[in-house]
């Protein structure tokens, strides 16, 4: 609570007023004299949203009763007057301190320590959620000073798989929209280099080392080379076809293995120029093409046999490797429960222990 406050004093001073409002709503609920909820509405959009049509729903209920309890008063009393109205929702009003939900005990019961955890991070994710970008780097030192003593660890897990599944999910639905262009999937894709895979550590901020290359996303491996990643549409129909009995790739998968062939050469050509001047090796550099998706293909080719046709195809293939937007996303989801049930062994551990 100490911590949040001199925050916030020091945000004043500072003339961050976001950061300081923001702070003083939580030391305020620290001391016991705001609700969690109230900061909810402050801060989390979709519990502010929940709110709104909860207080939709309520208005809209108690016009429905009002309009029902009238109806009776007339049914009852067809000679009833403004007054008699006024005396029977007078009546209803002083009525409600009878009511209660009961006697039951329902709800979840929590071990003390879940529940410590909930408390914890729960309430620490809604102080982080949207933080305002500090205005000076002292700000910014203050708040890693307030944070300071919660498990930054954990909590940095649990907010990363959080952004994740977001990302994964939006990634998801362009790829279920047959009208998703190349730009809305590499949208959904730009800054997400783990759906890769754990050995790239960094998207590159440059996608143009030479005049006539642009690449679609530039990851670094942890070796300091670069990887490659061209992205084409999922919605394409001849990404397989069958020809004289046989499944063979269609062109627009011959079409993008070639541009790519032509970014990798590019880059060798060019490889000392790039490596002095942006740190970046690109000799013998690879590549992924994610172009497709079997839900789309036609021609009554089963999504097995997609996948057979581009793993034998890949078989062919030096340093540029196919993929489906479909395999993709299963990579990713291994990836998020694998991470996720790693992080629940983590936190049945007891502190200390």
């Amino acid at each position: 609570m100490d911590a949040l406050e001199d925050v916030a004093q020091e945000a004043v001073l500072h003339e961050d007023f976001d950061l300081a409002e923001r702070f003083q709503h939580f030391a305020s609920y620290a001391r016991g004299d705001l609700y969690l909820d109230v900061l909810e509405i402050f801060y989390d959009e979709e519990a502010r949203q929940r709110s709104e049509r909860f207080m939709r729903k309520m208005a809209a209920m108690g016009a429905e009763r009002a309009v029902a309890a009238l109806d009776a008063l007339c049914r009852d009393n067809p000679d009833a007057t403004a007054a008699d109205a006024r005396e029977l929702f007078r009546g209803i009003a002083l009525s409600v301190d009878h009511l209660s939900i009961g006697a039951g005990e329902g709800g979840t019961r929590l071990r003390h320590r879940e529940l410590r955890t909930l408390q914890q991070f729960g309430r620490m994710e809604l102080v982080l959620k949207n933080l305002p970008r500090p205005a000076s780097a002292q700000a910014a030192r203050m708040i890693g000073e307030a944070v300071e003593g919660v498990d930054a660890g954990l909590l940095a897990q649990v907010l990363e798989l959080k952004a994740r599944r977001a990302g994964l999910a939006a990634l998801r639905a362009a790829v279920d929209d047959p009208d998703s262009s190349e730009g809305a999937l590499h949208d959904c894709l730009k800054g997400q280099e783990w759906i890769f895979g754990g050995v790239y550590v960094a998207e590159l901020s440059r996608r143009q080392y030479t005049p006539d290359t642009i690449l679609d996303i530039p990851l670094l491996r942890g070796d300091g080379s670069l990887h490659v990643v061209e992205l084409k549409r999922a919605n394409i129909s001849d990404l397989v076809i069958r020809r004289s009995g046989h499944l063979m790739p269609g062109a627009p998968v011959h079409h993008a293995v070639s541009q790519v062939q032509n970014y990798l050469r590019t880059l060798d050509e060019n490889r000392h120029t790039i490596l002095a001047k942006y740190g970046v090796d690109t000799r013998r550099a690879s590549a992924t093409v994610v172009i497709g998706h079997p839900r789309y293909v036609n021609q009554k080719i089963t999504r097995r046999e997609v996948t057979e046709t581009l793993r034998t195809y890949n078989a062919h293939l030096a340093r540029i490797e196919v993929i489906t937007y479909e395999t993709l996303l299963e990579s990713a989801e291994r990836m998020l429960a694998l991470s996720s049930a790693r992080q629940d062994s983590d936190s049945e551990e007891e502190p200390g222990t």
